[in-house]
């Protein structure tokens, strides 16, 4: 393959995700078999870091994050662009797919506190920051004395944020901090039946443009089948539920004993209404479509015994 084509990749420009851009840049090289420096990073600033102000939900949701790499990527300044899974919406814009999943990063999330080793340790009352209703749902759940404040802003600025007093505690996902070396500022790991993470979470998401056939092939090579296969059963889940930034859902599939096992649960805002579910699926290289399906029938048995009440209380 000729060493002299760019293969420029397309990446938010805060500290992770020039981190993730990067991890891709070493598997594009090697899967190529050209230099790092044949697939440059360029950065852009999304809507969404552009405004730091409210919650995701108030400003137009997951979106944000993913809109000016994809148009570098439909422009054909970029070949190839990098996004956290978790960011991605339910459907790629026309013209664009997913290319690669790479093997995952830790899903589950931390807790960060000056104040307290857990969130269970929190004095009464205690100011928690954090702009996903997942978190706060979960943690209201449990917890329905804490105040839950908006805090936004890249992995630094949200620890700067706690530092300064303007929250008690926060939490970041650990995959996170594990790629920005930064994992010695957690307080404490939240296990998964504590605090489930959001669909997606710890995964990335490499999409190319659908007719770069020479791209997709080489993202082909470090996609990882089983990442893959666990991912399309979450954002299946995500996508039955009809799942938006204002919707706390949460999903996380896992292989163990050569199955992938998928818990997933939504929960009304203030944390006191949990619908939740588990299934099963017996891994092969080829279940990606079984996976995908049983995702949706997993909404389906929530959207049943949560029913049409639940959205219209949500929605109030």
């Amino acid at each position: 393959m000729s060493n002299d084509k760019s293969f420029a990749i397309a990446s938010r420009r805060s500290p992770l995700a020039m981190a993730q851009a990067r991890l891709v840049q070493a598997m594009i090289a090697k899967a190529a078999g050209i230099s790092p420096e044949a697939a440059p990073i360029q950065d852009y600033v999304s809507t969404g870091d552009r405004n730091l102000q409210g919650s995701l939900a108030n400003i137009g949701g997951k979106g944000l994050f993913t809109k000016e790499i994809e148009e570098a990527l439909l422009s054909g300044a970029a070949r190839f662009a990098v996004h956290s899974m978790k960011d991605m919406p339910a459907d790629s814009p026309p013209g664009l797919v997913t290319a690669a999943i790479p093997a995952r990063e830790d899903p589950r999330d931390v807790f960060i506190s000056y104040v307290a080793e857990t969130p269970w340790d929190l004095p009464q009352g205690a100011r928690v920051g954090t702009a996903s209703v997942r978190r706060a749902a979960q943690l209201l759940a449990r917890r329905p004395d804490l105040k839950i404040v908006p805090l936004r802003g890249n992995v630094g600025t949200r620890l700067d944020k706690l530092e300064r007093g303007e929250a008690d505690a926060t939490f970041l996902a650990l995959a996170g901090l594990n790629r920005l070396d930064m994992e010695g500022h957690a307080t404490a790991v939240m296990a998964t039946d504590e605090m489930l993470p959001a669909v997606g979470q710890g995964a990335l998401c490499v999409q190319t443009r659908k007719d770069d056939e020479e791209a997709r092939a080489i993202a082909a090579k470090f996609n990882c089948a089983r990442t893959s296969a666990c991912v399309i059963m979450e954002r299946a889940f995500l996508m039955g539920l009809d799942g938006s930034c204002r919707t706390p859902i949460a999903g996380l599939a896992i292989m163990q004993d050569d199955e992938i096992r998928f818990r997933g649960e939504l929960l009304s805002l203030d944390g006191r209404e949990r619908f939740a579910v588990e299934c099963s699926l017996p891994y092969t290289e080829h279940c990606a479509m079984d996976a995908g399906g049983l995702g949706a029938e997993a909404a389906a048995e929530i959207l049943d015994a949560a029913g049409l009440d639940f959205f219209k209380r949500l929605e109030g």
